[in-house]
């Protein structure tokens, strides 16, 4: 198992966020996780991701327990992420952001291969190599929070909603980037509310409310579920 989560619980001070969550992610598949706002969806990926304890439980990465390290010890074993609303340094060229995600690397002709190869997945990217991030569409910053994670040269993909703000024909997009990535080696763990990116990208879906596991399966097996429905509509 390349990614799991065990008897995982989190609170902010006196409020508990995440109660015993059991979460799993195999080698080369895209699994989802959904559920309303407020469910704990990101906070899962944050406990992934350092930014956040655990009060309970274990999260292990590839057989090694990572929770309680630093998030830059995360992203070196090979865990990236795309946070919601991207999070990019809007004053920094899109090639400066992209060059940010590789940080941790050495490998000067590795991290220039890999830009390349975001390039071939975002030709736009290249086309706006000196343009500001902040100045891009929504869809183009998307672009460039998927490419700057991917510079990491990660195993494991994390993404906390990332077709929030875009228009439709965006997302579809953004769902025939998903499997493309996954397609190349990168295992997805996907946060998302959009029934129709999750049904047209995931393999496996777990269902969040208030901060517990309530279902896991097969996503287009899932879809008339009472719990899948409240996940995806609140």
């Amino acid at each position: 198992m390349l990614l799991s989560l065990s008897n995982v619980s989190v609170y902010y001070g006196s409020a508990m966020a995440v109660a015993g969550i059991d979460l799993s992610v195999e080698e080369g598949r895209i699994v989802s996780v959904i559920g309303a706002n407020g469910a704990g969806k990101s906070t899962i990926l944050k406990a992934i991701n350092g930014l956040v304890p655990i009060r309970s439980g274990s999260i292990e990465f590839d057989g090694r327990r990572i929770d309680g390290s630093p998030t830059d010890a995360v992203v070196k074993a090979g865990i990236a992420c795309v946070p919601e609303s991207r999070k990019l340094f809007p004053y920094m060229s899109v090639e400066s952001n992209l060059k940010l995600g590789a940080y941790l690397r050495k490998d000067k002709q590795g991290i220039a291969e890999d830009l390349e190869r975001v390039f071939q997945l975002f030709p736009r990217l290249k086309e706006r190599l000196r343009q500001r991030a902040g100045s891009l569409s929504g869809g183009e910053q998307q672009m460039l929070a998927i490419g700057r994670a991917l510079m990491s040269k990660p195993r494991l993909l994390l993404m906390d909603e990332p077709s929030l703000g875009l228009a439709p024909i965006v997302i579809d997009t953004l769902a025939d980037t998903i499997i493309e990535i996954n397609r190349g080696g990168v295992s997805v763990l996907l946060v998302e509310q959009n029934a129709g990116l999750v049904s047209r990208v995931a393999q496996w879906c777990y269902v969040i409310e208030v901060g517990a596991l309530v279902l896991e399966g097969d996503i287009k097996e899932m879809m008339s579920n009472d719990s899948v429905r409240r996940a995806f509509l609140g």
